[in-house]
């Protein structure tokens, strides 16, 4: 081991440019630096948590969206170990001017991101693709700048005590793997729910410029020229500057935003934990929208069309006196139920308490779904839909409804799986009754049809249907324009009954109030036309969508 104020040893790495004159001792001076280590991995897993959840909720599909932003993030940390290496020379202030980028680049990402989503038009016009390029550009630069973090510590803590590298690289990386551990924890379990994305963003940026400028301007301020140090200070407090303005504003910039993207009608907005939940209207004379993760939900008629075709055709075949709704957490699909004479009771299993909460009490959409809450009959029960039906009673009800998100949505593929039909299968009494919403038929066929190899997999025989919407439609996709106008949407139905026989469809003589016979028969006949033959199943293992 070489003591810290030894010359350079013979066969000493091409950087060694002399023991660091520390402030303190070697062995706390080593201790710091680690430190600094800890904090920074911990904000650089910060920074791409925070990426992944942005990539997910503004683009769709988070598997892709992950896999892009963490596979740019790699490469470009790889590239960036590179390029650190002309940095040796000049360590502590190459260190101290990467960590300064970074915590501006990385604290500010999350509102630049919601910006351009909110202010370009999000998914229209010559800015479609914005958001992704924004997004492809931010994982390349943070990745960069992370990348170049490793090298340089490295640097720094062989100077204060040579040792050798296979001892050196242990102990950085034992304190890199361990921060971000506390940074991919941190995340989802306080910055997300306490803080959310944007305060989240720019406090991790604040602690990522406090803790790289304390290690250099503390501990090797005497390795830097008065210039450089000047340099990183003032750069610092700029820094601190922005991310504290921003701060300052991210309240009024959110209020802005969401009013861009939902229209100046928001009332209620709500990250639950499980999904954000928006609510525009539904007050003094104002339609109701509902949008989950920014997906509109409920809007104008076709809100009352989409359920309807929901519920109805499958309550109207048979004995309906117990009823299973999957998702639903809104009410209206339960409010359709209870219209129906018969029904003792309605069990409703959805995911998100917040949803849950605001169905009950909010105004506006208690007042949609007719106070479906209120009727003892209904009995909700906060739980994963596949997870609650492998506990359900066999045999237990008559009519099964999956009012669930679409299939295209990476989280909601499991609940569109043959094991999950199979489960439903088992919950059916003789003579039971399952419906599905299965997507877009004109748009995505591939992915209704897909559902419907599925349902005839897991031992159904399904009936097709679609129904097309009038207003806004609630598409399958993102979609947050709380003004969007254009063609009519349809939505995609099947209607299933265990065995090998179809069940028909038919309203019977109970009537909807905005679907006909002769409408559900003619788009029952629409959307076989539309068939693809020949699909495998999705799976848990094998997700098809």
């Amino acid at each position: 081991m070489i003591e810290p104020h030894a010359p350079a040893p013979p066969g000493a790495p091409p950087s060694w440019t002399g023991p660091a004159r520390l402030p303190v001792r070697p062995g706390t001076g080593r201790f710091l630096v680690l430190v600094c280590v800890f904090v920074c991995a911990a904000c650089g897993l910060v920074y791409e948590l925070e990426l992944v959840a942005f990539a997910s909720y503004l683009i769709g599909d988070s598997v892709t969206q992950s896999s892009v932003v963490l596979s740019v993030m790699v490469f470009a940390m790889g590239i960036g170990s590179l390029g650190a290496k002309r940095l040796r020379w000049h360590a502590a202030a190459g260190f101290g001017a990467i960590e300064t980028v970074l915590a501006l680049v990385g604290g500010c990402s999350a509102m630049a991101l919601y910006a351009v989503f909110a202010w370009t038009g999000g998914w229209g016009g010559m800015w479609a693709d914005g958001p992704r390029f924004l997004l492809v550009a931010f994982s390349l630069a943070i990745g960069l700048l992370i990348g170049a973090e490793v090298p340089l510590l490295m640097e720094l803590i062989q100077r204060i005590r040579l040792q050798d590298a296979g001892g050196a690289v242990a102990d950085l990386f034992a304190a890199d793997y361990v921060g971000a551990l506390v940074g991919g924890l941190a995340f989802p379990f306080l910055l997300l729910p306490f803080l959310g994305q944007l305060t989240g963003a720019l406090l991790t940026g604040t602690v990522n410029v406090v803790a790289g400028g304390a290690l250099v301007l503390g501990l090797f301020r005497r390795d830097l020229t008065r210039r450089a140090r000047w340099t990183l200070l003032l750069g610092g407090l700029v820094v601190l500057g922005v991310l504290a303005s921003a701060a300052a504003l991210v309240g009024d910039f959110e209020r802005a935003a969401r009013h861009a993207v939902y229209g100046r009608d928001v009332r209620v907005a709500e990250q639950t934990g499980v999904q954000e939940v928006v609510l525009a209207g539904g007050t003094d004379g104002k339609p109701l929208d509902l949008f989950l993760d920014g997906r509109l939900r409920v809007g104008g008629r076709d809100e009352r069309r989409y359920h309807e075709a929901l519920v109805h055709p499958a309550l109207s075949g048979g004995a309906h006196a117990r009823v299973l709704i999957l998702g639903g957490g809104d009410g209206l699909a339960a409010r359709e139920v209870l219209r129906r004479p018969g029904v003792r009771r309605v069990d409703i299993v959805e995911l998100d308490p917040g949803l849950l909460r605001l169905a009950r009490h909010d105004p506006g959409l208690s007042a949609v779904n007719a106070h479906a809450y209120a009727d003892p009959r209904v009995h909700p029960t906060t739980a994963d839909a596949l997870g609650w039906l492998r506990g359900a009673p066999a045999a237990a009800y008559d009519v099964v409804i999956a009012d669930l998100p679409d299939p295209g949505i990476t989280a909601s593929t499991k609940l569109y799986s043959q094991e999950f039909y199979g489960l439903a299968r088992r919950v059916l009494a003789p003579g039971g009754r399952l419906v599905v919403h299965a997507g877009a038929v004109t748009t995505r066929p591939r992915v209704f049809w897909t559902v419907a190899a599925t349902l005839r997999a897991a031992g159904f025989a399904g009936s097709p249907y679609r129904v097309l919407g009038h207003d806004s439609g609630f598409p399958a996709g993102p979609d947050r324009s709380a003004g969007t106008s254009g063609p009519p949407h349809d939505w995609g139905f099947l209607l299933a009954a265990p065995g090998r026989t179809a069940p028909a469809l038919r309203l019977g003589p109970w009537r909807p109030r905005t679907l006909t016979q002769a409408e559900l028969t003619a788009d029952g006949r629409a959307a076989r036309r539309t068939r693809i033959g020949g699909l495998p199943p999705s799976t848990l293992v094998h997700p098809r969508y």
